[in-house]
């Protein structure tokens, strides 16, 4: 088992199949992008399938979550899937995305195997929408949710960042919207992950903020605090149920004693946290001609040093130099 000093055992892996997106959301990217990974430094899908097969039938894995980037612009992500649903035992299979192509992909995605998706909308106004992500690309986000739902990838969910002074007015709409829809909403507490370090935890609306920006318009009832287990995301029954909402308070209610997640990143480094600074490599020794069992030996070990958190609330802590968008959610 891939498990740490402090008895955590990691079950839930997170593989990010390419560092490029197809939006600048202001709180990832410059308007401009970034200086993307050579494709020869990416893994191969070969390269990712064997890493992932490794997790699942050695080390335990028993969730895979495809991220990027931007996941649905890998070229290969359909063959991905269908190879990693082969896999037993047979992994839950995930992936969290901007939405665009989704339209497309939804139905042979469900067809090869993907169990649910995660799509990124921070509001409902398409004007905001292109201030935030530089894109007009509303409408292919709307498309991208409604394909996914017709396609069976069940229960669609939501993730939405709010930002104070941009979005932060939506939060009803938003849950409104998502409760009309079928869909499943968790609010996120902007982290700092931005490529342009200009995080700013006073500009950061917390969780608690949320809560209180949602209670005037609905009743919120915590849902049983045993089902959350190890999940991010703190869930509330709304207007009494059966629908729910969640808010994943990363930065002001950490819920690192719990954290199942290791991550792979797309040029195969081993990565701990979403804030880690230190990573283990895994892609040299694979092309170096490592086994298996001498590639779940390295992983074991990158795993054993995880840390008891993410420190952000430390006075010596950095801002990853990685940005989200090369780790992968």
């Amino acid at each position: 088992m891939l498990r740490d000093s402090f008895g955590r055992v990691a079950t839930d892996l997170r593989v990010s199949l390419t560092d490029k997106c197809n939006l600048r959301c202001t709180y990832c990217m410059p308007p401009e992008g970034l200086d993307w990974l050579p494709s020869t430094q990416l893994l191969t899908a070969d390269e990712i399938v064997r890493l992932v097969a490794i997790g699942v039938e050695r080390l335990g894995i028993t969730e895979v979550r495809y991220t990027g980037g931007e996941p649905l612009l890998r070229r290969e992500l359909v063959e991905i899937v269908a190879r990693t649903a082969a896999l037993r035992p047979r992994p839950h299979i995930s992936v969290t995305t901007n939405g665009i192509g989704l339209a497309r992909l939804a139905k042979p995605l469900a067809e090869a195997g993907l169990d649910r998706v995660n799509v990124s909308l921070d509001t409902l106004d398409r004007d905001t929408f292109k201030r935030l992500a530089h894109r007009d690309r509303f409408d292919d986000v709307i498309a991208g949710l409604a394909a996914a739902q017709d396609a069976g990838l069940l229960p669609v969910k939501v993730n939405t960042v709010l930002m104070r002074g941009v979005n932060d007015h939506e939060a009803v709409p938003l849950l409104r919207f998502c409760l009309d829809q079928g869909y499943e909403l968790r609010f996120i507490e902007q982290m700092p992950l931005d490529a342009q370090h200009g995080w700013s935890r006073a500009d950061m609306v917390t969780a608690d903020e949320i809560l209180g920006l949602l209670t005037g318009s609905f009743d919120l009832t915590p849902d049983d605090l045993e089902e959350r287990g190890s999940a991010p995301a703190e869930r509330f029954l709304v207007d009494g149920g059966p629908a729910r909402v969640g808010v994943i308070g990363s930065v002001t209610r950490p819920f690192c004693g719990a954290c199942d997640r290791v991550r792979l990143t797309a040029d195969g480094q081993v990565r701990n946290c979403l804030f880690a600074n230190e990573e283990s490599d895994l892609r040299a020794a694979l092309r170096a001609g490592a086994s298996d069992a001498e590639l779940s030996e390295r992983w074991i070990a990158a795993v054993a040093g995880k840390r008891a958190g993410h420190g952000i609330d430390d006075p010596s802590f950095l801002q990853p130099s990685r940005p989200m968008s090369a780790i992968g959610g």
